[in-house]
């Protein structure tokens, strides 16, 4: 989409920066503010999904877009993560009074997010986008339930097990080769199989013993042999 920045009046540009920077040092909970330093009119953010709903555990990415008649014409809000939800179109659209027609210039993005926010908790069948989610939420909560945490867990949270996108530490076990920088490390591991080894403690030890016996031997013998040259 476009920018509107060139489209948007000086003052009101200022008081969107001034709005923006304030949401970024304090965000509404549970949710976390992305402000683009090249279009401030683009307004990109994350919401956790709340306790006690289908989108509990995951993180549903958002965007506002502001218009050239912004504020005295609402932005316009989509999801960019896949949801389940009978406000939420099939390209991310939402529809929510406050996009509309209650909406006020004085209302501001704060007001925004957190009725985005609430409408996770109390989604409104009377105003779907997604016709089968509000039919569902209308006639078979459990269904709606079910069919919105399953696209949670698929796209919101990284897959089954709530990863949320972020990376896996290593699986504990022996981790191949971890410490081969290590020289502590490496003489601990090469003592152990020392006694396994063929010539360390089996041949070549017994090798260096019987040479040594033999020497004394000869040394006895010459020593004898010089007595009776005498």
């Amino acid at each position: 989409m476009n920018s509107n920045v060139e489209n948007l009046p000086p003052q009101v540009l200022r008081l969107v920066y001034k709005e923006v920077s304030a949401l970024a040092a304090d965000p509404p909970e549970g949710i976390k503010i992305y402000p683009s330093e090249e279009d401030i009119t683009e307004l990109h953010t994350a919401i956790e999904g709340p306790e006690g709903t289908p989108f509990a555990g995951g993180v549903f990415r958002m965007r506002l877009v502001l218009g050239k008649d912004f504020p005295a014409a609402p932005p316009k809000g989509y999801f960019l993560t896949k949801i389940f939800h009978p406000n939420v179109g099939h390209k991310g659209e939402i529809c929510v009074n406050v996009l509309k027609r209650d909406w006020k210039a004085e209302l501001g993005l704060r007001h925004v997010l957190l009725t985005i926010k609430c409408l996770l908790i109390h989604p409104n069948p009377e105003s779907a986008l997604n016709e089968e989610a509000g039919r569902l939420l209308l006639e078979d909560y459990a269904e709606y339930a079910s069919r919105a945490r399953l696209l949670t867990e698929i796209h919101a949270m990284g897959g089954p097990g709530g990863t949320s996108g972020n990376p896996q530490e290593p699986a504990d076990g022996p981790q191949p080769k971890k410490h081969a920088g290590d020289p502590n490390k490496r003489t601990v591991g090469a003592a152990a199989p020392a006694s396994n080894v063929p010539g360390v403690n089996g041949t070549t030890s017994g090798g260096s013993s019987s040479s040594n016996s033999n020497v004394v031997v000869k040394k006895k013998t010459d020593k004898k042999r010089a007595l009776r040259r005498l």
